[in-house]
């Protein structure tokens, strides 16, 4: 004879046999780690502009250069705010019994953190392309790395996930 199943516990689709709270804890660690590997990045850029502003040839730059390099400035800040606000909604929320919630929110401000960053980086090496060798190259630079950004992150997780999808196991 079979012992009786839990009835607290489901199977999902995915073969993993958790809790509704056991799922949100796992997704949560899931979106914190992903959240480092973002945050790293962003800090190395966010420095390195900061820094920027400290060289001597920063006074070279001219008036639309130095318009840019505030945006990317603020952008930055951005990219860092977005990505730490689940971690700001956590801490309000803890032992509310809302980590579902918490995980959804953390689920919408990563992809919009990975859009800043995209934009970010983006930006940052135009930037560089534009002081270092001229407009033309930057703009070059703008355009590859855009495509680049929009097939690793857009175009290939959408073809492995229609995979996925279709694929029954």
């Amino acid at each position: 004879m079979l012992p009786a199943r839990d009835d607290s516990r489901r199977r999902r689709d995915d073969g993993r046999d958790e809790t509704p709270t056991e799922r949100a804890d796992r997704n949560w660690s899931e979106v914190l780690q992903e959240l480092r590997v973002l945050q790293t990045g962003t800090q190395i850029l966010t420095g390195f502009l900061l820094a920027l502003a400290f060289q001597p040839a920063f006074s070279d730059l001219t008036d639309g250069q130095r318009a840019i390099y505030l945006t990317l400035v603020v952008i930055s800040a951005l990219s860092a705010i977005i990505a730490l606000a689940p971690v700001a909604l956590h801490r309000v929320l803890f032992q509310q019994r809302a980590k579902s919630l918490v995980v959804s929110y953390g689920h919408a401000a990563l992809i919009t953190a990975l859009f800043t960053v995209s934009v970010l980086i983006v930006g940052v090496v135009a930037f560089v392309f534009d002081v270092v060798v001229g407009d033309a190259a930057a703009w070059w630079a703008f355009g590859i790395l855009a495509l680049i950004i929009v097939a690793l992150w857009l175009v290939a997780p959408a073809i492995i996930r229609a995979k996925v999808n279709r694929d029954p196991r």
